[in-house]
């Protein structure tokens, strides 16, 4: 019998899984090549269930998720479009309704081009960006060529991830067949398809906060902000502080934001997310909801230094609020 060749991915799951004594991380060109060959298609599902397994066990490192993002950009077509705000939803929500949306549509309106890129299903009772926005009046685009469009006439657009890139979508589907999370969920955040100069990210687990920051800074994502978002969305709780990671000017820095409110407010149970157009609209009012909207914003304006303190930040951003053009997004 003839001993068959090694497969040439096999040298990277050898190297995250040879043990405690004889594995590492894998360097940023590692990483980058690994996942060219997922992405191509090159990789058995075998070898790719093994290698996502290995790097959960281990928790990956900011140069792997450099190394997975620079190869995601590179097998990306992206048109050239001019982009102000990359805004990433891929958490879903399962505790109150998805206000970064009307945060996100509200800087849009203002002047603000805002690009939303996300992924749907893969979590069972979350609500996603891509069924609210319809009800909203904002069509899901269908690729970046039409997001490209879309922003050039609203200053806004969404993409699924599987418009963007198949294969990472393909992989966060198989969250309910592993039972983990995947690299994927933070390689996604981290692609900034139109390359935008500012970058807002949620995250849910605290402790990768700090791999998005310095991830970022070796991309050269020098201006971006990572929070522990409500329900891993970009969204800021008003009820609670918010501590945000952030890099600004090429500099690691850090900064909490104090709650907005002295008493919690309830969870929703009813989720009816058919309220977002009428608290848009003005048709109903909801304190926590509206608050979490202009604080959300005010994150993303203190970040592009349109505001120089958190409270300046907080009174633009409620401004916007209180102007808005009510009929703009009050239903489909």
């Amino acid at each position: 019998m003839s001993t068959p060749n090694e497969h040439p991915f096999a040298h990277y799951i050898r190297i995250l899984g040879k043990g405690k004594n004889g594995s590492r991380d894998l360097t940023e060109k590692e990483a980058q090549h690994s996942m060219s060959m997922v992405l191509r298609g090159e990789v058995e599902e075998i070898q790719l269930g093994a290698f996502l397994i290995v790097m959960r066990v281990k928790e990956e490192v900011p140069e792997e998720i450099a190394g997975f993002v620079r190869a995601c950009q590179s097998a990306m077509d992206v048109p050239k479009c001019s982009v102000d705000l990359d805004w990433s939803s891929y958490a879903g929500k399962r505790r109150y309704l998805p206000w970064y949306i009307l945060s996100a549509l509200m800087l849009a309106e203002n002047g603000i081009s805002t690009f939303m890129h996300g992924a749907s299903g893969h979590t069972a009772g979350r609500i996603y960006t891509q069924e609210v926005l319809p009800l909203l009046g904002v069509n899901p685009c269908a690729s970046l060529h039409d997001a490209a469009e879309s922003l050039g006439k609203t200053n806004f657009a969404f993409v699924q991830l599987e418009n963007i890139l198949p294969k990472l979508e393909d992989i966060i589907q198989l969250r309910p067949l592993i039972g983990l999370r995947s690299p994927v969920h933070s390689i996604a955040r981290q692609i900034n398809p139109f390359n935008a100069p500012y970058i807002m990210q949620g995250i849910f687990h605290p402790g990768y906060r700090q791999v998005h920051q310095e991830s970022a800074l070796l991309l050269g994502q020098n201006n971006m902000c990572v929070i522990k978002g409500e329900g891993g969305e970009i969204e800021r709780n008003p009820d609670v502080e918010c501590f945000a990671q952030s890099v600004i000017d090429g500099e690691l820095v850090d900064e909490t934001w104090p709650p907005l409110f002295k008493r919690r407010h309830v969870k929703d149970d009813e989720m009816d997310i058919h309220r977002l157009p009428k608290i848009w609209s003005g048709e109903e009012t909801d304190e926590h909801g509206e608050m979490s909207i202009v604080a959300t914003a005010a994150l993303a304006l203190k970040l592009m230094k349109k505001a120089d303190t958190q409270e300046s930040a907080l009174a633009m951003a409620q401004s916007m609020w209180d102007g808005r053009d009510k009929s703009r997004h009050a239903g489909s």
